[in-house]
């Protein structure tokens, strides 16, 4: 491909707070978290159809994506969250199939190691690794996302860093 880069990429750290980094079709790169946290009167599968909707409007107000990428994890901490994360990752993968949205996971070391320069390297490395590159993330998994879309930008030959 030649020529400046004219789609959205997203990229995406799942979970219960997904943290997300976007960089649109111009190159301007934005980020956040979204919280898909169980509503008190919510069933079980409330949070998925909020996640599903969520990127819908992603599409909606920045386009089809022409690529993401999420952080690809291989361990959890327990079993609700090992049940999270399948969720969302479902829901992704699934959504992304019915559009043709290419996808692509990255292991978290992968990740770390493009950022910091170590595999292993905690929350705060990466935090302050993309804080380093000019962002503010609010937390780590803002930090998380902003990090795996610097490294698909990098990785896959992207122009600039928004």
């Amino acid at each position: 491909m030649t020529g400046k880069r004219t789609t959205t990429t997203l990229a995406l750290d799942l979970g219960t707070t997904t943290g997300w980094a976007l960089r649109s079709g111009d190159g301007a790169v934005t980020s956040g978290t979204e919280s898909f946290r169980p509503g008190r009167f919510e069933g079980g599968g409330m949070r998925f159809l909020r996640f599903k909707r969520w990127l819908a409007e992603i599409e909606l107000l920045a386009g089809r994506p022409g690529a993401i990428y999420f952080e690809e994890v291989r361990r959890h901490a327990g079993v609700d969250a090992a049940h999270a994360y399948g969720g969302f990752l479902g829901q992704l993968t699934a959504w992304c199939e019915l559009r043709g949205v290419p996808y692509q996971g990255v292991p978290v070391g992968t990740i770390k190691r493009h950022a910091t320069g170590k595999g292993n390297a905690g929350k705060e490395q990466v935090i302050a690794a993309v804080r380093a590159r000019g962002f503010a993330p609010t937390d780590d998994n803002e930090a998380d996302a902003i990090a795996l879309l610097l490294w698909a930008m990098e990785t896959h030959g992207m122009e600039g860093e928004g």
